[in-house]
């Protein structure tokens, strides 16, 4: 049986630093980064938990890439490029196996992001996933919720609901959308639009428990309303040959795991956008989301995924 500084070693402890910012990594009781002058450290935490957060036969290297790719997301959004990270391990057991994909998944996303594992902890329990990401992002240009303005044009990179069609599948939906199965086990994080964004977006946030509620955050702490159209969504065929066979027309507006970046930007700057986003909506004076559909507008108030309700 591994201990847990062998799993460590053996498993998570792969290379040398990707970054001249990280002066100590694995093996000491804390890392050691240093901080660019002119430069803010940006920090996320996100916890996967076992039949919550995914399936207990969910493909470990899979598995290993989500875990990072979600805390990326969240970098994303900010506007900050990745510098280093640490993983929290609870295990029921130690599965050799199962680590060993796991930590391909994990490593290979956080090579091709130039991301450093750089500590964490292992222990014993139910099955638990934890990350803490951080990323630099220049002073005083952070992409936050709070400063969408009215007027703003809302955009979105990708596609919406794939992730949703893909959790749908995954519970037993009969449908071929392999995009979609992909973008539900293995999502990518858009951190060059948000690098690109700076300068350009007003607000900014990551598509993680769905387009409504995402959104609403940047409705709330920005304090204004806005309207999306339906017609402008950007669904691919399978997504909108789901909603015709199921009538779940609401499914691409409130699922979540889809971690595309929703932002809003002056009009002026519309033509600046990367070309991988889409109009979606326009940010308004008048609080609350209305939804704009065949020449009708209605309040939404539908919501996406909360932990707690």
């Amino acid at each position: 049986m591994l201990s847990e500084f062998s799993l460590i070693d053996k498993f998570f402890k792969k290379s040398a630093p990707q970054n001249s910012e990280t002066r100590l990594g694995i093996g000491d009781d804390c890392a050691l980064l240093s901080i660019p002058n002119g430069y803010e450290l940006a920090i996320t935490t996100d916890t996967m938990v076992e039949n919550v957060h995914f399936f207990a036969n969910a493909n470990p290297a899979q598995l290993g890439h989500k875990l990072l790719a979600v805390n990326l997301s969240d970098l994303a959004a900010m506007g900050a490029k990745p510098l280093a990270v640490t993983l929290a391990l609870t295990l029921p057991n130690v599965n050799e196996a199962w680590l060993s994909e796991f930590s391909k998944g994990f490593l290979n996303l956080a090579q091709r992001y130039g991301v450093d594992l750089i500590g964490g902890d292992t222990t014993k329990g139910a099955l638990t996933l934890t990350v803490q990401a951080m990323g630099l992002v220049p002073c005083g240009q952070a992409l936050k919720r709070s400063t969408a303005r009215v007027g703003d044009l809302i955009y979105m990179t990708g596609l919406l609901g794939e992730a949703g069609l893909g959790l749908k599948i995954e519970q037993g939906y009969d449908c071929k959308a392999e995009n979609a199965e992909a973008h539900f086990h293995t999502p990518l994080p858009r951190i060059e639009t948000g690098l690109a964004l700076r300068g350009i977006a007003n607000a900014c946030i990551d598509i993680s428990d769905g387009l409504v509620s995402d959104l609403g955050h940047i409705l709330k702490q920005s304090n204004v309303g806005a309207c999306l159209e339906w017609e402008k969504l950007p669904l691919s065929d399978e997504v909108k040959t789901y909603l015709e066979k199921t009538g779940d027309t609401f499914m691409p507006l409130i699922a979540g795991d889809d971690y595309e970046l929703c932002f809003t930007v002056p009009a002026q700057h519309a033509h600046r956008v990367p070309e991988n986003c889409t109009a979606i909506g326009i940010i308004e004076a008048q609080s609350g989301l209305r939804l704009k559909k065949f020449g009708y507008i209605e309040t939404f108030t539908a919501k996406g995924y909360e932990h707690f309700s």
